[in-house]
């Protein structure tokens, strides 16, 4: 069984997320309102994917992945979502350690399309 968290601040989005990857076979979907609740999850459970919004109140995606351990960086696939398509932003991103970068809007097909490729091990 593979394990998907979903973070972002706008329930409605995650909401989204959640039904667009619910028939997904084998995969139990997990989510966090924010990156403190999502460092919480994180630091007691294993996730195949986290898929993590870019701005949030409090604390941002960039972050949350500063603060995350490094091993966990490595052993988990990080989707980082934005309405900041700027390649500066792109860049920060995958500094701080994510390996997939998505703007906003996107379509429930796309993400189904790339999230399948994630876990499957195709998307590079």
């Amino acid at each position: 069984m593979q394990k998907i968290m979903v973070v972002d601040d706008e329930e409605v989005l995650r909401m989204l997320i959640e039904d667009t990857l619910e028939d997904l076979e084998n995969v139990e979907i997990h989510t966090a309102e924010n990156g403190l609740e999502a460092l919480s999850k994180l630091s007691t459970d294993p996730y195949d994917l986290v898929i993590l919004d870019y701005m949030m109140p409090e604390m941002t995606g960039i972050e949350v992945l500063q603060q995350l351990d490094e091993e966990k960086k490595k052993t988990t696939a990080i989707l980082m979502l934005t309405a900041k398509a700027q390649d500066v932003d792109r860049i920060r991103a995958v500094e701080a350690g994510a390996r997939y970068f998505m703007p906003k809007p996107f379509s429930p097909m796309e993400l189904l399309q790339i999230v399948e490729g994630i876990l499957s091990g195709e998307e590079k």
